[in-house]
């Protein structure tokens, strides 16, 4: 699973020259968690993923979906997955309190002074306080040992379930936060590199990740607009970033795969969560929420709501309803007054 990230990540920095994120797809993780699919039934949701998302980008029909997305349903897209990420961080603040709102209040103290790399001193500082607190603790022996990937082949069994209980649940999510949202996010970030992470090139990069990983045992996966927005708040702007966390997860997963969840534990958890909560304030909160025109605002609340509810793909589906009555009455109006 590390090499098939570390792959991934190292890729798209040197694809992108952008920080943008490879994150774990959401549905596919809860399906693992709850109904425990095996090895070749994940494998067969990657290749199966990677497939589509290749065929839409290759053919451009992504690009054509995006541009059926108003400004509003997407400003509402990007709130309700700002509030989940920002819920989300609390939850974990509130798993270790003392941790956790102190590394919130230190973050929000060293993002005040120009040019300095708050992240990484907000997490050396807490990670060192959980450990005077007998909080955390560093592994007491770490050895290297050589942990390569293994080829998966998946049967027909496996493509049939993981059809069922993986892709279809996934997909409309993955064109939503992965493809659409991130795109548009990048367009607000970087105009002049916009072009660089287009919704085409996020579909075909996440279709050739998966198409090629997934055998060996890697997640599926794909980019999202939380991650970037996370990137971007501490201080990313080149794909070096994602190439360091990327360089990081190799050598762990070929070198170290045995102690990978106590080389994990040591960062506290309430420190996570500290960077959640800023970095979806800062999602929720975008320019183009407070562009919006004031009979827009039912449209972004609703769609909003249902991402927050249900999920993005539900979001998306019900705030373009939305937008399509919103323009109808307001059609309506100017004829009346016209």
């Amino acid at each position: 699973m590390l090499f098939g990230f570390g792959v991934f990540l190292v890729s798209s920095g040197l694809f992108y020259g952008l920080p943008v994120p490879v994150q774990p797809m959401k549905a596919v993780s809860a399906v693992i968690l709850t109904n425990g699919l095996r090895p070749g039934e994940i494998a067969a949701a990657g290749l199966l993923m990677g497939a589509l998302l290749f065929a839409l980008g290759v053919t451009g029909a992504i690009g054509r979906v995006s541009r059926f997305i108003p400004q509003s349903v997407s400003a509402g897209l990007q709130l309700g997955l700002g509030i989940l990420m920002g819920v989300l961080g609390i939850g974990l603040v509130l798993k270790t309190p003392w941790l956790g709102f102190g590394a919130l209040a230190l973050l929000l103290v060293l993002m005040r002074v120009p040019r300095c790399p708050a992240a990484p001193l907000m997490l050396v500082t807490v990670t060192l306080a959980g450990w005077s607190l007998a909080e955390i603790s560093f592994p007491d022996e770490l050895q290297f040992a050589w942990s390569l990937p293994k080829l998966v082949i998946p049967s027909w069994e496996d493509v049939w379930r993981s059809v069922e209980l993986a892709v279809i649940p996934q997909l409309p999510l993955t064109l939503t936060n992965a493809v659409i949202v991130t795109a548009s996010l990048c367009r607000e970030m970087f105009p002049a590199d916009a072009a660089r992470a287009s919704e085409r090139r996020l579909a075909l990069s996440s279709g050739v990740a998966n198409f090629a990983l997934a055998p060996f045992g890697a997640m599926p996966m794909c980019h999202g607009a939380g991650g970037l927005q996370a990137q971007y708040r501490f201080g990313a702007r080149t794909g070096l970033a994602p190439m360091l966390f990327g360089g990081v997860l190799l050598v762990i997963g070929l070198g170290f795969a045995e102690s990978a969840g106590q080389l994990f534990a040591i960062i506290p958890i309430g420190a996570v969560g500290a960077l959640l909560m800023i970095a979806g304030t800062d999602l929720a909160l975008s320019r183009r929420l407070f562009d919006g025109r004031p009979s827009c605002w039912p449209v972004i609340g609703i769609t909003a709501l249902l991402t927050v509810v249900a999920n993005p793909a539900v979001g998306l589906a019900g705030g373009w309803l939305a937008e399509l009555c919103r323009a109808a009455i307001v059609r309506t109006i100017a004829r009346r007054f016209s």
